[in-house]
């Protein structure tokens, strides 16, 4: 049977699946990265690092399961979206760390809603775009450089395909490109056209010579290089990871929506062949487009913090020994003692976009300890999730949720009460990496649809309505004093 290799470059690790036809997992490896954090609200990664994983990954996942690259006809990438990396054509090492897509130090302080209807984000610190502007102004002679044509810019999958089909040891193979969904993420690329704005590039001081090519999610992005792991072996698909995951869910069709519960939260409604504009705080993005068909647009809401308020709990605080006791600590409680937690670690994302807001934990007593901190951070996550949802506008039958978060059973319970909506969670939560597996087989017409995730386990609500009010309102309260210290 045929096999289909899927790299995800996330926010905390990078994964490589490989899968059959039939969606089944045969092989698998992942590694962590180092979260660097320089200055309050500056979050970094080593690209050289994140490099380095992904060769250790596809090395491992073949030998692990003696699988020679010969067996595998294709590759997909999928990758943390608004990260931005500015390398050296001629050596290929970055000339500053990634800025993380969770980094505020570009923050704008003008009309943010300047270029929402062209492109569908917000000038501010969340794009790409403002990123590379920073890098080019704080490295010496960056900018000089770049407009001579010596550097390159991209998100990570367009770094890791220019190292993937030869970098800077092969430069007639090394391909500078991107996807659809990864440039819509940059500020810099009209939707309508799919292509970079030049006035936009001249406003926000980007050199457009150091851009990649702009293609497709499906579609032709080159082969591996000849040296190293999978060499030949043609990469079919790519789609930013929240994109990745409304494909892998199967959310092909217009109205379509998924929840993603990863590092943060991330929820994308399909709204068909044209852009529609939020008068709520979402943004407007790229879903995904097919090489010889038009685009797939969608609605976003993106929430800052999810997963990472559970890791701060373990690692600053050490409140938990891993993120699996979140649950079991958080069961042992039936509410959390008062406390709520406004996780604005990067201010606040959708609906309310406030970079300048900060977290706050709230309603602390002596009765409180560990275990109501932990049902309040599970709570925290269930009510952002709730505006979100509210933002998108009507009330979906159901709420498919998928990400790393959602193996916690509990979380998935109090989501369900809190939204007073069913959740469905499929057998197969990694639908980031399985979206960007269906890319790739479809690429090469091994599959006609995205790969099935197996039977979905649901949650209906169990809550009263006057409890999810009462819930509701100290969430509100909560987030007003957060907003008080700005």
């Amino acid at each position: 049977m045929a096999l289909i290799a899927a790299i995800d470059q996330g926010t905390t690790s990078t994964r490589v699946c490989i899968t059959r036809t039939d969606g089944k997992v045969v092989a698998q490896s992942q590694f962590e990265h180092t979260q660097y954090m320089p200055q309050k609200g500056w979050v970094e990664h080593d690209p050289m690092e994140i490099w380095r994983n992904t060769r250790r990954a596809l090395s491992e996942a073949l030998a692990d399961e003696d699988i020679s690259e010969q067996d595998i006809d294709a590759l997909g990438l999928t990758n943390q979206r608004e990260t931005a990396v500015i390398w050296e054509k001629a050596t290929g090492k970055p000339i500053y760390n990634a800025i993380v897509w969770q980094d505020t130090r570009t923050n704008h302080d003008g009309d943010a809603a300047k270029y929402l209807r062209k492109t569908g984000l917000l000038h501010n610190s969340y794009p790409a775009a403002p990123k590379w502007a920073w890098i080019l102004d704080n490295v010496p002679n960056a900018r000089q450089r770049a407009e001579n044509g010596e550097l390159l810019a991209g998100t990570i999958d367009t770094w890791l395909i220019w190292n993937l089909t030869g970098g800077a040891k092969d430069l007639d193979r090394a391909l500078h490109l991107t996807d659809v969904t990864n440039a819509s993420r940059t500020l810099l690329m009209d939707l309508q056209t799919l292509q970079w704005d030049m006035q936009l590039c001249d406003e926000l001081r980007i050199p457009p010579q150091i851009l990649p090519e702009i293609r497709p999610s499906v579609g032709n992005f080159g082969k591996i290089r000849p040296r190293g792991p999978l060499a030949g072996v043609p990469i079919t698909g790519v789609l930013g990871d929240q994109q990745a995951a409304l494909f892998g869910q199967g959310g092909i069709r217009e109205n379509d929506a998924k929840m993603t519960y990863g590092t943060g939260l991330f929820m994308l409604l399909n709204s068909g062949a044209t852009p529609k504009f939020s008068e709520n705080g979402l943004l407007t993005t790229v879903a995904y487009q097919i090489q010889g068909q038009p685009p797939v647009y969608a609605q976003e809401g993106s929430v800052a913090v999810g997963g990472s308020l559970i890791q701060w709990l373990r690692d600053q605080l050490g409140i938990l020994s891993t993120a699996a006791e979140s649950e079991t600590l958080a069961s042992q409680v039936e509410d959390s003692g008062g406390v709520v937690i406004v996780p604005a670690f990067s201010g606040l994302f959708a609906p309310r976009w406030r970079p300048d807001a900060r977290g706050v934990i709230v309603g602390l007593t002596r009765f409180v300890d560990r275990r109501h901190i932990a049902r309040a951070a599970l709570e925290a996550t269930c009510l952002q999730a709730r505006e979100v949802v509210g933002a998108m506008g009507g009330e979906p039958k159901a709420l498919k949720v998928d990400g790393g978060m959602t193996t916690n059973d509990l979380l998935m319970q109090m989501q369900a009460d809190i939204l007073g909506l069913t959740v469905e969670r499929p057998a197969n939560t990694e639908t980031t990496v399985m979206g960007a597996a269906s890319a790739a087989g479809m690429g090469i017409s091994l599959i006609d649809e995205p790969l099935t995730l197996g039977p979905a386990t649901t949650w209906e609500s169990e809550m009263a309505g006057p409890e999810r009010d009462r819930l509701v309102a100290a969430w509100e309260d909560a987030v007003s004093r957060c907003l008080d210290l700005a």
